[in-house]
């Protein structure tokens, strides 16, 4: 066991940031395998060059161009015949060709600076990719063993495959890119020999570079589970907090879930899997040279006495980095997640605010965009309106926001034109709709409901859009969202959550006295965040989880069906939702003035966004006595 300590632990590898390709282990070797090729080609071209002088020399020279004479009658039936067998052979060889693509460093335009926005993730990534740089000074001073398998997790455009390429172009690496559906075949065992072909091109890039880094996208096509196996699950035992998983939680029992196939049925996974494991186990391999010179050892061995036996010289350990990325990693085969073969296992979430905001700043510094983005709280409104998206979502819209810079004849992004492209992301095209004036008038008395009932019960919630213009299947709607990321809500955020969805219904039966087919989505809305309550997190009345629910008639439902399943819970449920719906309609009535204001003004405008929205309820709380105001004009208005 290696004796070091802390402090005589190479400098190189105890230091925090990125550790120099040229100075770390990587550039050391591969400086030395340079060395090596020179010294191979002078020696290859040395003998026949000094051989061609001394011929010369003694007046015998050799003349290179000299070609025998060649029957090509003979010739020609000895190559069909060699074509032939090149062709059969050379079908062979390329239904397990390895199906990756090569990129030298110089190649990748991505570096560790561009991966923004998932700091956690990223510090992880450095430390790995030290470890990879300084792999002989690890094993040398610490006795540690190189992560070999680094498994990237999470949903699409979180940044997995950014990161891979930017850690590639930063160790100045090879980098062997290939998508696990690429090593798929229709030929039995050509899979498998896909994957062998793929690991001796890893370990060929290694032994001539110094290190190479392989990366196989969407892993789970070749990685799933096998037959009779557990699927990899978190540890049993731990209890946490369920947070707002779409404002419910599901259970799953402890341990890990087994894989069966019905009578009858082949694993085809399950010779790919075993691939898997032995290349993933087998970096160590020795190369052909090293295989040829054991051979010859053993075999001069066999003459010699016991004591004067040769030593075979040691199998040199491939400096390889396996990184694999898959949104399923929950239905990997688990001896493909056990140490050394995927030593860590990074998840890559959506970023938070601050995430969001760094990424906006990394964006918008190469986009074209008009001087008011440039300013700091437009750029933290837009992180807080964008929770949830993702980098790729980010640089989307983003891009969305320029094609509308573009199309009103412009050269640069505003904010409207962000705003513009999220409500295009998020709920789609707005189509001009000839509605008759009755129903126009309906539909933004409608969402002018809503959003006084959000402004009155939930003044922490932030009013986005409010708009008359229809969007896919919504006549109208109104975006409204947590000024900063939250991950749990109260009883009281629920039930304000509630009322914001009656206010819709409500207004309908407060002006008009009778209620459309517009609140349908609404009450679906109520319904589930009333069921979450009673059923799931012990708000209403009872502490039993339907969750829980394991075996029984409501075992194949979701929560909501087991909670209105129940005679009980639906009868929670139908209290609740009438409880709510009274106050709001009370709240209403007793603010007509807010909701008449901001009807008008929709009729008007069609749309309204962000602090357009709360200006009216305030100019119109401020002339709660006066008439409705005219939001052409300015709207600081005195009252009368």
């Amino acid at each position: 066991m290696a004796q070091a300590t802390a402090g005589t632990l190479d400098p190189m590898l105890a230091s925090a940031g990125l550790l120099s390709v040229h100075t770390a282990d990587v550039g050391l070797n591969r400086e030395a395998q340079r060395l090596r090729r020179l010294r191979t080609v002078a020696v290859a071209l040395g003998i026949p060059a000094s051989y061609l002088w001394y011929r010369a020399l003694t007046g015998r020279p050799f003349d290179v161009f000299a070609l025998p004479e060649i029957d090509w009658v003979v010739m020609a039936p000895v190559m069909f015949f060699i074509a032939l067998i090149g062709i059969a052979v050379g079908t062979q060889v390329l239904s397990g060709r390895s199906p990756h693509t090569l990129f030298r460093p110089e190649q990748i335009d991505v570096r560790l600076s561009d991966v923004v926005g998932i700091d956690p993730v990223k510090d992880e990534v450095v430390r790995s990719l030290n470890l990879f740089l300084a792999h002989e000074t690890f094993a040398r001073e610490m006795g540690g063993r190189p992560r070999r398998g680094i498994l990237f997790e999470g949903g699409p455009g979180t940044g997995k495959t950014h990161t891979a390429k930017a850690m590639a172009a930063e160790a100045g690496v090879p980098f062997l890119f290939a998508s696990a559906s690429s090593f798929q075949s229709s030929f039995y065992g050509a899979t498998a020999r896909k994957i062998r072909s793929y690991f001796k091109e890893l370990r060929r890039a290694a032994a001539r570079e110094g290190g190479a880094i392989g990366f196989i996208d969407e892993f789970d096509a070749i990685g799933g589970t096998r037959n009779g196996m557990e699927m990899t699950a978190a540890p049993a035992g731990i209890s946490g907090c369920g947070g707002l998983t779409g404002l419910g939680m599901e259970f799953h029992p402890a341990g890990a879930r087994t894989v069966q196939s019905a009578f009858g049925t082949s694993d085809l996974a399950g010779p790919v899997v075993n691939e898997l494991l032995v290349q993933m186990q087998s970096f160590d391999t020795p190369t052909g040279l090293e295989r040829l010179r054991g051979s010859l050892t053993d075999k001069i061995n066999l003459l010699l006495p016991a004591h004067r036996q040769l030593q075979k010289p040691p199998v040199r350990s491939a400096n390889i980095m396996l990184i694999a990325s898959t949104n399923r990693a929950d239905g990997l085969d688990p001896a493909l997640m056990r140490p050394g073969r995927f030593d860590r296992r990074l998840t890559f979430e959506e970023p938070g605010k601050t995430g969001r905001r760094e990424l906006l700043d990394h964006f918008l510094a190469r986009k074209s965009h008009t001087p008011e983005l440039d300013d700091p709280e437009q750029r933290d409104a837009i992180a807080a309106v964008t929770q949830g998206y993702t980098p790729a979502m980010i640089e989307g819209l983003l891009d969305e926001a320029l094609v509308n810079a573009v199309r009103r004849g412009a050269t640069a992004m505003s904010r409207a034109d962000v705003e513009t492209a999220r409500l295009t992301t998020e709920v789609g095209m707005g189509q001009p709709t000839a509605y008759t004036p009755h129903e126009r008038r309906l539909i933004a008395t409608h969402e002018a409901g809503h959003t006084v009932a959000a402004w009155l019960c939930a003044p922490e919630r932030r009013l986005e859009v409010l708009t008359i213009i229809k969007r896919r299947s919504a006549l109208g709607l109104l975006a409204h969202g947590d000024r900063e990321d939250v991950y749990t809500r109260s009883r009281t955020e629920m039930i304000n959550m509630i009322r914001i969805a009656f206010g819709g219904q409500c207004a309908e039966e407060i002006w008009y006295g009778d209620v459309t087919t517009g609140p349908s989505g609404d009450l679906s809305y109520a319904t589930n965040v009333a069921a979450q309550m009673v059923g799931a997190c012990g708000m209403e009345g009872t502490l039993v989880s339907y969750s829980a629910i394991q075996n029984g008639a409501l075992n194949d439902s979701n929560l909501v069906g087991r909670v209105l399943g129940d005679s009980e819970g639906r009868e929670r449920v139908e209290r609740l939702l009438a409880e709510q719906k009274a106050y709001t309609k009370r709240l209403l009535e007793e603010n007509t003035h807010l909701v008449e204001a901001l009807r008008d003004a929709l009729l008007d405008r069609s749309e309204l966004i962000g602090h357009e929205i709360t200006d009216v309820l305030e100019t119109a709380q401020a002339m709660r006595n006066g008439t409705v105001i005219d939001l052409t004009e300015d709207t600081s208005v005195s009252a009368e």
